[in-house]
């Protein structure tokens, strides 16, 4: 029987996209899954749509918390609940393609590879491609992951059988980002990844990429908070992404020709 998989998928008032979302999963290539839904008090009708899928499905799972207690917590919830012999994120309003677990799955398992993400588009609010790739590195090694987030978090996925339960850091912003440095460190390897583009990623108006000051504070509370750095050190590894992030991770977006 193949390997089960664990989707851990947070939800606040996400009912204009979870829809979308579920069914991205359903149609997976993939079968042998469990999704679980946490749902941190959401205030609209996530919980009705929700609802309707769990009828259709008796491999969704839904955890309510009580109070809304920020991605990271309600993350974390769905790692220790699950059950997976490979632990797999999709937030709830990015999407995967069909062959998604199916070929990184297979991928992991053939070359020995505890972390592994891929390369992933970009599509606006509506779903609209916005033909942007974001090419995933070959290979991504703890220490150039250090320097920036290159692990798209829709993207990853890791062998939870082997490192066990990997979980974030109880970060408002970038939380995914201290999980997969985690998961490089208990790995011991570095983490591979499938040229191939497997998901897609939803691009809001409002998003934390957009405010570059958000962006410097939120990576700053990574080094210092999330990993626990010094100020000096925080602020010195600050100024290494600064220019990773600038000047060369941009690198791995590329444009498409529209279809």
């Amino acid at each position: 029987m193949k390997a089960l998989v664990s989707i851990v998928t947070p939800l606040y008032n996400s009912e204009a996209f979870i829809g979308e979302t579920i069914k991205s999963i359903f149609n997976q290539t993939y079968t042998n899954w469990e999704l679980l839904l946490i749902d941190d008090f959401s205030n609209d009708d996530t919980i009705g749509v929700v609802n309707d899928f769990i009828l259709k499905n008796k491999n969704i799972k839904l955890i309510k918390n009580e109070t809304n207690q920020g991605a990271a917590i309600s993350r974390n919830k769905g790692i220790i609940a699950a059950k997976g012999d490979y632990i797999a994120f999709l937030d709830a309003d990015d999407l995967w393609k069909p062959e998604k677990l199916d070929k990184q799955i297979a991928f992991m398992q053939n070359q020995d590879c505890d972390v592994c993400f891929c390369s992933y588009e970009q599509i606006d609010e509506s779903g609209k491609p916005l033909n942007k790739l974001v090419k995933a590195l070959p290979v991504l090694t703890y220490k150039k992951y250090l320097k920036s987030n290159y692990i798209g978090n829709l993207t990853g996925i890791y062998n939870a059988k082997k490192l066990g339960k990997i979980t974030s850091a109880n970060l408002r912003k970038r939380q995914d980002w201290v999980l997969w440095l985690n998961a490089l460190k208990a790995s011991g390897k570095p983490a591979k990844s499938l040229q191939e583009s497997l998901a897609f990623y939803r691009v809001h108006k409002n998003s934390m990429s957009s405010n570059k000051i958000a962006l410097l504070k939120h990576n700053y509370w990574v080094y210092k908070k999330g990993l626990g750095f010094s100020t000096l050190k925080a602020t010195y590894s600050m100024l290494i992404f600064l220019w990773e992030h600038f000047f060369v991770k941009k690198k791995q977006t590329i444009t498409l020709r529209k279809k």
